[in-house]
């Protein structure tokens, strides 16, 4: 993980956010298919777009997951 996501979302954020917000399960009845983008990766990115100011689509790389992933799980969370 890196320090970024970490900055924005300490240990103690991230535990009252899996309290609130209930674990996706993943099904993939076919098999392969990408990886999941972490949780905590998306929320930080989340935290990284309303606190300054950008757009989803300025949303810088180095979170990992594309803007329409974080806006995606936003929008299901």
């Amino acid at each position: 993980m890196t320090d970024l996501v970490e900055r924005l979302v300490p240990d103690e954020l991230w535990e009252l956010f899996q309290r609130v917000v209930p674990p996706t399960e993943v099904r993939r009845p076919q098999g392969g298919g990408r990886r999941r983008a972490g949780d905590r990766e998306v929320l930080a990115a989340v935290v990284f777009v309303a606190t300054s100011g950008c757009t989803w689509r300025q949303l810088p790389p180095v979170f990992g997951p594309a803007w329409q992933t974080v806006y995606r799980r936003f929008a299901q969370w």
